[in-house]
């Protein structure tokens, strides 16, 4: 629904990002930055959300899992490849969010299956559900950059650099050269070392040393939502932290809403309905359910990986993804992430492709792109205009070769 009200449909609704978006009327615009003139647009809502369900037999919860999941994206796009006679067509899988690693899995089913595809867009990725087990620090270094982006953003960061990019690429250094080394070393990690790592992260993060060191170096994005505008009483979007929200407990630990989501859903729920009833007609008895609390909870996170005997116990579908490469060495993959998004951090899809061990040869086949937005890319209408000019170079050269 975000994606198809959102970005690159042929109509999408206005909003006030990053402001909350009021109530109705809703408008609806043609898309200058549609991506029709590049390819086909088929949107698929997982069953259990959206208007899918399950028919005859089946289930919600015999769809409701990792490999369960891609099986029946699998099938969905085969039938409909067939049935539309597109099989001679170049093919594009796009995800957003949980269609990240539903696309870097389903790549590879695809490719199995003798569907070859061309390119996979993953916007605003997580593939290693795995990296935020208790216990791991992975996830404090993979945060790091998106906090300091995010105080640039919010004029936190000291002597502001002008530039984002060189900023972010002095954070990502210390992040990978000294944070991680020194959460590696645990409670042995030395007091001299410890406050030193504690005034470079408050240098970069805009949050107090102090804040720092109670914490243990270890700020959670919750918890940095709350505390870096808590001077102005304040809190930051998970999906998006230009959004900005109010608690009733200033005090607390945690926000009480995502600003980023509670301003934004009542435009893309409201104008999708009024865009099926009022301009292609459409009617049905079945409640649009834009999100479905039960899948979560009924989730089967196994996951059979292509070298694995047995199933993961987590979705780590990165591996997915560079088999495909390598069995497909035509594959093109793009990554495109917001600074600001504190749902799925940049830094951490950096590193998880990083780590998919290709050649040389196939490293050229994967390319990055970022925008001064969040998790929703597109919710900042500049970023949306470089976003399609990217994805039309992107698509263009997943064509000519």
């Amino acid at each position: 629904m975000w994606l198809h009200m959102g970005s690159l449909a042929p109509v999408r609704v206005t909003t006030e990002s990053p402001q909350a978006t009021s109530p109705a009327p809703f408008h609806l615009i043609d898309n200058a930055d549609t991506l029709l003139d590049k390819s086909d647009l088929v949107f698929i809502d997982a069953i259990g959300a959206g208007f899918s369900r399950p028919v005859g037999e089946g289930k919600p919860k015999d769809f409701w899992g990792v490999d369960q999941d891609v099986s029946a994206f699998a099938k969905a796009i085969t039938r409909y490849v067939t049935l539309n006679n597109r099989w001679g067509s170049p093919k594009f899988l796009f995800g957003e969010s949980y269609g990240t690693p539903r696309s870097a899995a389903l790549v590879y089913v695809l490719q199995k299956q003798g569907m070859a595809i061309n390119g996979v867009v993953l916007l605003s990725s997580i593939l290693n559900y795995g990296s935020r087990f208790p216990g791991l620090d992975q996830v404090y270094t993979s945060f790091l950059p998106s906090y300091a982006a995010i105080a640039w953003y919010h004029d936190k960061v000291a002597n502001k650099p002008a530039a984002i990019g060189p900023f972010l690429d002095e954070v990502r250094r210390f992040a990978t050269d000294e944070y991680g080394p020194a959460l590696a070393q645990g409670h042995n990690l030395s007091t001299a070392r410890a406050d030193a790592i504690a005034q470079k992260l408050s240098q970069y993060t805009g949050l107090s040393v102090a804040f720092i060191k109670e914490a243990k170096l270890r700020v959670n994005p919750s918890r940095f939502r709350k505390e870096l505008l808590r001077g102005q009483g304040l809190t930051m979007g998970r999906y998006d932290a230009r959004f900005e929200g109010v608690d009733i407990d200033t005090a607390g630990e945690n926000p009480e809403y995502d600003a980023s989501d509670t301003g934004m859903a009542g435009a893309m729920v409201g104008a999708f309905h009024d865009y099926l009833g009022n301009q292609l007609k459409y009617t049905t008895e079945l409640a649009y359910l834009p999100t479905n609390g039960e899948i979560g909870k009924a989730w089967d996170w196994h996951h059979k990986a292509p070298d694995s005997e047995r199933p993961l116990l987590t979705a780590y579908t990165a591996g997915d993804l560079g088999q495909a490469m390598r069995e497909n060495p035509h594959l093109k993959v793009l990554s495109a992430n917001g600074y600001f998004d504190l749902a799925t951090p940049f830094f951490s899809i950096e590193y998880d492709l990083a780590h998919m061990q290709l050649e040389a040869n196939l490293r050229q086949n994967l390319s990055f792109t970022y925008y001064p937005s969040g998790h929703m890319v597109y919710l900042n209408v500049d970023a949306l205009k470089q976003f399609k000019i990217d994805l039309a170079k992107f698509y263009d050269s997943a064509i000519a070769q």
